[in-house]
């Protein structure tokens, strides 16, 4: 996916943004179908459409909510203490939760390449969460998550195939 057509898919998401609320709350009463229907969609445009590695939107755009797991597992991995780490690159946002201190994140290689791939927080391990089960329990998160990740946007539009709007 080029730069341009990731922009223009998370324009078109901001466009239809009013249409996918509603959409969304019509997908609150599919509860028993929803999971079954998103989890090949995900599957599929992670597999065959959007490559991460030429986005990394989510890296650039919005932090994750920090964990103290997350906080001494990347800590370890850096060869820091916890308390170094959380100094050198985290703070307590209006919500009270650990998060980076500014975006985009501090281990964002140029390349798009994760620093820390293999001790990642949690949040990004799940990053978009369309692969979630109960996904009628986030929907509102991943209304949000259609502004961010083009991946969603394309799960969702392929969802509105199967449960029409």
């Amino acid at each position: 996916m080029t730069l341009a057509e990731k922009e223009n898919i998370l324009n078109k998401a901001r466009q239809k943004l009013s249409d996918n609320q509603k959409y969304f709350k019509k997908l609150k009463k599919h509860k028993k179908t929803l999971d079954k229907e998103i989890q090949p969609l995900h599957d599929k445009i992670f597999e065959e459409e959007v490559d991460c590695l030429t986005c990394a939107n989510c890296c650039k755009t919005t932090g994750p909510m920090l964990i103290n797991s997350d906080i001494e597992r990347i800590a370890k991995h850096l060869k820091k203490k916890p308390a170094q780490l959380i100094e050198e690159y985290i703070k307590i946002d209006e919500d009270g939760d650990y998060v980076f201190h500014s975006m985009p994140c501090p281990f964002l290689g140029a390349d798009n390449y994760c620093m820390i791939y293999k001790v990642r927080p949690k949040a990004c391990r799940e990053y978009p969460h369309t692969n979630r089960k109960n996904q009628h329990q986030i929907l509102n998160r991943t209304l949000k998550n259609t502004l961010i990740c083009p991946a969603v946007n394309k799960i969702f539009d392929k969802l509105k195939k199967v449960i029409p709007e």
